[in-house]
């Protein structure tokens, strides 16, 4: 969009030509109730709130520096991301190197609650294909580094906004695919929407679920990208809490058209009454910050100030008491 800010590098590396279909009706957004074959997951849900911190924004960094650091801040979680140019790349880790951060994971005391993904369903057949083969790598690194709770596999999903009525319908069939590869591998997808991507509204990705009808196939939930077109934090947060397997929280300033995002804390939100209306929710699980490329492709971007700061500004409204 001419207007907006330098887009992001996580939504750059998603641009594609995007699919041609013709518009179809928005349906109702009742969604199904969950068929039998739902994740066990979701019977054993956790019971609390737990903070985490996406390596997303540590790329810089050796993999076991980075969970030691969030260990001595007081993470309870990590996401790792898996894309082309973080140590974390499943290709890049072999059967030694996942041994050893599951240990790693183990000897801190961290969960592995999410793997970030980066993929378009929005691209050619060849494209899909190369995306299931990257779902079922990543579903297996998941259970190699965290085999008694398997991490969710969250990614937006790119395009842009004045694509949707055109590709809602394709990114439907597309996700019905992914979710076959989900259920094989008994691991969550939840799929994010952005607010420069096709999928950006919360009436978007209601469709897309109950389209979708897969239980394999979740939300992940970012206020950020809502309140930067309009919406309001409790509105959003009951319509689809319900529906969200992980949260990533940041901040952000600006409008849909143009804007940045920021740390926790920096912006607008209330992460006082974030957390009170999140309780509000069946929602029990990671709440993760998640720095944006805006930020830490920044000159002078310091990974471990950010991880802290961001910690200070939610801890006292997620993070569960110890002892």
């Amino acid at each position: 969009m001419p207007a907006m800010n330098p887009p992001l590098p996580r939504r750059e590396f998603l641009r594609r030509s995007g699919a041609t279909v013709g518009a179809a009706v928005l349906g109702s957004l009742t969604l199904p109730v969950a068929p039998a074959s739902a994740p066990a997951a979701a019977a054993a849900a956790p019971a609390h709130l737990s903070l985490g911190f996406s390596l997303y924004g540590m790329k810089t960094l050796p993999v076991a520096t980075a969970l030691k650091t969030c260990a001595e801040i007081g993470y309870d979680n990590v996401e790792f991301a898996l894309m082309p140019g973080w140590p974390t790349e499943p290709k890049l880790l072999s059967a030694a190197d996942r041994k050893q951060i599951a240990a790693t994971l183990g000897e801190l005391g961290l969960k592995l609650s999410a793997l970030m993904e980066n993929l378009s369903p929005l691209g050619t057949e060849a494209d899909h294909q190369r995306n299931l083969e990257r779902l079922a790598a990543a579903a297996i690194l998941g259970r190699e580094l965290s085999p008694a709770a398997q991490p969710v596999i969250e990614t937006v999903l790119g395009g842009n906004p004045k694509q949707w009525d055109a590709v809602r319908e394709p990114l439907a069939e597309r996700l019905r695919a992914w979710g076959a590869v989900a259920a094989a591998h008994q691991t969550i997808i939840a799929v994010k929407p952005h607010v420069g991507g096709a999928l950006h509204t919360p009436e978007g990705a209601l469709w897309l679920l109950r389209a979708v009808n897969h239980p394999w196939i979740k939300l992940t939930y970012d206020f950020s990208h809502y309140e930067l077109r309009g919406y309001e934090l409790a509105a959003t947060l009951k319509d689809l809490a319900p529906h969200a397997a992980f949260i990533h929280v940041k901040d952000s300033e600006g409008t849909a058209d143009k804007f940045k995002f920021l740390l926790p804390g920096e912006g607008r939100i209330d992460y006082a009454r974030y957390a009170a209306r999140l309780q509000e929710t069946p929602y029990r699980g990671p709440v993760v910050v998640e720095v944006s490329g805006l930020i830490f492709n920044q000159k002078g971007y310091d990974p471990l100030a950010a991880a802290r700061k961001s910690y200070a500004a939610l801890a006292p409204h997620f993070q569960k008491k110890k002892g």
